[in-house]
């Protein structure tokens, strides 16, 4: 879980920015990105829509997969290393008019926004899926509070 413990350093740190998302954060990494990976998988939020990775964890592993990709998707849900994707990778998958929602929400470029989410998503969905499989649509939900109230205590 480094990545997420990293993150979540960040984030209480400050060095992310703050929560506007704005291209001014660390690599484009703030906690606004995080939150729409976390909607994307939840499916829900701007991430949802273009692509058909807009219905959670089994929307985004279906556009991976039809993407010709699903080699990657499936080494963060298993155990072991995870496979690196690039932003070129996920604007094939996502396809531009879901970038551009999250662009937009975010306030960043296409670049940045691919770039953020090739470095969070492949931790993200490791820690989603612990066991090697993909949760169920209730215990999916629960894990993704969880991981938010961790990232984001109040």
């Amino acid at each position: 879980m480094g990545l997420l413990d990293q993150l979540a350093g960040m984030l209480t740190s400050g060095a992310l920015g703050g929560a506007s998302g704005g291209a001014s954060n660390v690599g484009g990494l703030s906690p606004a990105m995080i939150q729409q990976v976390l909607g994307m998988l939840g499916g829900a939020g701007a991430a949802g829509g273009a692509g058909g990775a807009g219905a959670g964890l089994g929307g985004l592993i279906a556009a991976f997969e039809q993407g010709g990709l699903g080699h990657i998707v499936q080494s963060w849900i298993a155990n072991g290393a995870n496979l690196p994707v690039s932003a070129a990778q996920l604007q094939q998958v996502l396809g531009n008019g879901q970038l551009a929602q999250i662009a937009q929400a975010l306030g960043v470029d296409h670049n940045t926004a691919a770039g953020g989410l090739a470095q969070v998503l492949p931790e993200i969905v490791n820690h989603l899926t612990p066991n090697g499989t993909v949760p169920a649509a209730g215990d999916m939900q629960a894990s993704l509070q969880s991981l938010a109230k961790q990232l984001f205590p109040s």
